[in-house]
């Protein structure tokens, strides 16, 4: 993949992860696996937290998490097909719980409910289908609207800040930073930054490239605190999450 998308792809509709999902139940993660990123959700979220893994899949981040100490993890996805799967899965885990919704339009969730939600690929998957910037504005503006005060979007993505930063930028009330950590299957002792120290975002990104060089391989995670006074949100997150 590269960061910007080619052809339209019908990643953004039901029928296409439901066929997925009938022909492979999985599991599978997407680009991260939780042990990989579980130093980075420590340090901005908190155990009692009520977080939101969108697009969940069949993935086994949840558990994962729930298993590591996080007390409620809800998790959506747009096909019936594999939310079914996941409840008899986990019905013994009333930590996790999961629910068929686009993440277009989560109506059914309250304004300012979450206090993060975590996204592997859901917002890539949007980008590489039709009218990519229409819904992917939609998903952020409902993101953004679920969120608490000083909530936390994590987006993991392959999408490099030419391509991602904009997007994200447009939501006014949002400070965002960059972390970026090796693509699981190359990963790498020799890593010249640190999963949990986040890269300078300059306008033309030349400070990362020195750092990171032309075509890193790596995935790139963005961490976005809602809130108005940024710096002083993302203390509090810190503070939290200790």
């Amino acid at each position: 993949m590269t960061g910007g998308a080619a052809a339209s792809q019908p990643y953004g509709e039901a029928w296409y992860w439901d066929e997925r999902y009938r022909k492979d139940a999985g599991p599978f993660d997407w680009y991260q696996k939780y042990p990989a990123l579980a130093p980075l959700l420590r340090l901005y979220l908190a155990p009692h937290h009520r977080l939101l893994l969108v697009g969940c899949g069949n993935s086994v981040f949840g558990e994962n998490m729930v298993d590591d100490g996080y007390q409620d993890v809800v998790n959506i996805d747009i096909s019936s097909v594999v939310i079914e799967q996941m409840k008899k899965k986990y019905h013994d885990k009333p930590q996790l719980k999961y629910m068929k919704m686009d993440v277009k339009n989560m109506s059914d969730f309250e304004s300012g409910s979450f206090d993060a939600v975590i996204d592997k690929g859901t917002l890539d998957s949007i980008m590489c289908g039709q009218n990519s910037q229409e819904n992917a504005t939609k998903m952020l503006e409902e993101v953004n609207r679920i969120l608490k005060e000083n909530g936390v979007y994590m987006l993991i993505t392959y999408g490099d800040p030419s391509y991602r930063l904009r997007l994200l930028k447009d939501m006014e009330n949002w400070t965002v930073k960059l972390h970026v950590i090796e693509r699981w299957e190359r990963s790498s002792n020799q890593n010249k930054w640190e999963l949990t120290k986040p890269l300078p975002l300059d306008d033309d990104s030349t400070q990362l490239v020195s750092i990171l060089g032309q075509k890193p391989d790596v995935h790139y995670i963005y961490v976005c605190v809602k809130g108005n006074d940024g710096a002083r949100a993302d203390s509090k997150v810190g503070e939290a999450a200790n």
